[in-house]
């Protein structure tokens, strides 16, 4: 039986997690309309996410994961409470913490190497010419694109873009990775491909992960945990779902458990009651 846990507006979900390595306590954050009232996009936000856990952050739009992910990110700042790494509060960006967005971000004058080598030369300053060279060889071939190496980005697909993506951030060896959508502009045939080819990734060299998605299927697919946002605005965590599969995961057996579908079905039906429900 898939095991779930609620937490209501303000819970403490460190009492379920002890061994948080992303910290996420009291988060509010909001903002001042142009006729000077106050907008609270998250109020009330805890959670904890362990070093080498894969998380995936689900809710409607306006939720405000995006937001959640930004503060993680050091790309805003919480009005109120506190976002830690390590011990250490997050104020700003920082190389241990690397994003993935949907659209890519990648510099269309450069190649697909010199894309991945120009954060590898901003981050790691201290290596030689010739680690550089091998931590970027390294991770084009791990996600498959040594091949296409001195193409532009106008030369390649989506699914080898959002690729190049997934290899600049992880060649700088971040301690998170931070995902937004990263599978969400993509055909569904390359969005099932790119899923595991990152999912295998992440199950060879085990890292923090928070990924935004709108799919409850994906979500089930590569996450530890799926944390499940109530409506915006004032949004919080509404639940939070543990996937009790274990990795490595195969899709096809995956959709042929009981647990699957009744996991599946739980996540849908939390959606639907916030989707159908008056504001």
């Amino acid at each position: 039986m898939t095991k779930s846990s609620s937490f209501p507006k303000g819970a403490n979900e460190k009492n379920v997690r002890n061994s948080g390595f992303l910290e996420i306590e009291n988060i509010v954050k909001s903002y001042t309309n142009p006729n000077g009232g106050e907008m609270v996009v998250l109020d009330g936000v805890n959670l904890t996410v362990g070093e080498d856990e894969y998380i995936s952050v689900i809710g409607h739009s306006g939720c405000g994961k995006s937001t959640l992910l930004k503060m993680v990110a050091g790309l805003e700042k919480p009005t109120a409470g506190s976002v830690r790494l390590d011990g250490k509060e997050i104020r700003k960006p920082g190389a241990e913490r690397m994003m993935v967005f949907q659209h890519y971000g990648l510099l269309p004058w450069l190649t697909v190497r010199e894309n991945i080598r120009l954060a590898v030369d901003e981050v790691l300053k201290n290596a030689n010419r010739a680690e550089k060279i091998s931590i970027v060889n390294e991770h084009l071939a791990m996600v498959n694109l040594t091949a296409a190496a001195e193409k532009y980005p106008d030369e390649i697909s989506g699914g080898m873009k959002q690729r190049v993506g997934i290899a600049r951030a992880l060649a700088t060896r971040p301690k998170m990775l931070l995902m937004d959508e990263p599978f969400g502009a993509l055909d569904a045939l390359t969005r099932g491909k790119l899923q595991k080819q990152v999912l295998d990734i992440w199950e060879t060299q085990r890292q923090a992960v928070m990924m935004i998605t709108h799919d409850v299927d994906e979500a089930i697919y590569m996450s530890d945990r799926i944390v499940m946002m109530t409506n915006g605005p004032a949004a919080t965590i509404g639940e939070i779902l543990d996937v009790p599969f274990a990795h490595p995961r195969d899709r096809h057996e995956l959709r042929e458990s009981k647990e699957y579908y009744e996991l599946r079905n739980h996540a849908l039906d939390f959606l639907d009651r916030y989707f159908n429900q008056e504001e």
